[in-house]
């Protein structure tokens, strides 16, 4: 959409339509009612007395009412939180309308019955991160990993010069150096999924006081046990404020970053390797790289993707540190600080997808991992050094480093050379001979 703030919104709207089920303000209003209808279905269930009426084909009702929720009925909400000026008894309004066209008007009062906004929003807002994370952002990492593990394979026999401090250093093969970053996402993967969904479900400061003084003898902290474990699928917390507290979802936020961090130290690496011509770039028909240049192919989905990575954990970044901060029992800075979750994501999802592109545009130059390794023959003195040490030979790296250190360039003859000039046995001196910088790979 050309008058769209966000881009996330405007220029990269189709690539981030598949958060807008779970973070549009659309998302936020329909989970909020989700979750009443939920909490009205656990109370007939306890049971309640007042609710004794209230039977499976009511239920089938309610859930309707979340099933064939609409934008109509969203905007019905927001009309009406316009003169609430509060948007969660805005739904409680709604419902209470809806409760008197099912047949469940006398009885639409436990609506909401003993709860605060918080615990509306407190289950919602980290169910809605829940689903978007399985549903939307494990795929799109997982498509990544499996892909960069297929480069991998395709590229295990590729020797390649590896630079350390960007200097010339022992050889290495490219499909290794790609599994590094397959291990580092994997491996981090692995640690965000076993963060928990944590709710927070216990009346105004979370001591279950309204439900209590209304029903003393009900065990209330094993009611909301059981609904935010068997109606949400998440953890409740068990000792709160009126509000969350936020460390898991802190912990959620900053495990994304750090996946985040590898994929721009990847992008990076991969944009050098494309600087230095071991990949060239698929050239895509009407395409331009420069309004001035008409040769230029440039990296620009690595680009894009390090760009928008930041983005994404800077406001990751901020998330992780505000959310677990509130004054006392609560103040609102939460509220607002929520409602941007979405972005973090979006901006994450369309890096996502430009890693992919920029993957699928990749070709592999042989040519130029050749020739960077014909003009390092310095690298094989560690390993010539080495044998030297096994063979008891005196001072073996010293001597090394007179012939390499500092030098423009050390060639195969030169190395030969010195090699033969080695007070070592013939046989030796053939061991030697045999390593070259395209075989001296290690395992």
């Amino acid at each position: 959409m050309l008058t769209a703030i966000s881009p996330i919104d405007g220029r990269y709207a189709a690539k981030t339509k598949a958060l807008q089920a779970y973070f549009s303000e659309f998302a936020l209003i329909k989970y909020r009612v989700f979750v009443e209808v939920e909490y009205f279905k656990a109370l007939v269930n306890i049971p309640l007395p007042q609710l004794k009426a209230v039977d499976e084909h009511h239920f089938a009702a309610l859930d309707g009412i979340v099933q064939n929720f609409s934008l109509a009925d969203a905007e019905s909400i927001k009309a009406t939180e316009r003169v609430t000026n509060h948007d969660v008894k805005a739904v409680e309004y709604f419902l209470k309308d809806k409760f008197d066209t099912i047949g469940l008007a006398p009885v639409k009062e436990f609506i909401h019955f003993g709860l605060t906004s918080q615990d509306i929003n407190n289950t919602a807002n980290p169910l809605m991160a829940k689903l978007a994370v399985e549903n939307v952002y494990v795929p799109a990492i997982e498509g990544i990993i499996d892909h960069l593990k297929g480069l991998a394979a395709d590229w295990t026999d590729i020797p390649m010069l590896a630079r350390t401090h960007g200097q010339p250093a022992s050889p290495t093969r490219l499909g290794k150096e790609i599994l590094v970053f397959v291990e580092r996402l994997k491996t981090q993967l692995a640690l965000l999924m076993q963060v928990p969904y944590e709710a927070k479900f216990g009346g105004a400061t979370g001591n279950y006081n309204a439900h209590h003084v209304a029903y003393p003898t009900i065990d209330w902290p094993a009611f909301g046990d059981n609904f935010v474990a068997n109606h949400l699928g998440m953890h409740r917390s068990q000792y709160t404020t009126q509000i969350a507290h936020y460390d898991n979802e802190a912990a959620l936020y900053q495990g994304m970053k750090r996946i985040n961090t590898i994929l721009i130290d990847f992008c990076r690496d991969i944009w050098t390797y494309i600087s230095m011509e071991y990949f060239k770039q698929k050239v895509v028909k009407g395409e331009v790289g420069s309004s001035a240049m008409p040769h230029k192919v440039n990296p620009i989905d690595f680009e894009n993707a390090e760009g928008n990575l930041g983005l994404a954990n800077a406001i990751f970044g901020h998330l992780g540190d505000k959310l677990p901060i509130s004054r006392m029992q609560r103040d609102l800075t939460d509220s607002t600080v929520l409602r941007n979750v979405g972005v973090p994501f979006g901006h994450t999802i369309i890096a996502f997808q430009s890693i992919e592109k920029g993957l699928n545009k990749l070709l592999l130059n042989e040519a130029k991992f050749r020739a960077d390794l014909d003009n390092n023959w310095m690298v094989v003195a560690e390993a010539i050094q080495n044998v030297l040490r096994r063979e008891g030979y005196p001072k073996p790296y010293e001597a090394l480093k007179e012939l390499t250190r500092g030098k423009a360039s050390i060639n195969q003859t030169e190395i030969h050379e010195f090699i033969d000039g080695l007070p070592v046995s013939e046989a030796i001196k053939a061991e030697l001979k045999v390593i070259r910088p395209d075989n001296y790979l290690g395992v």
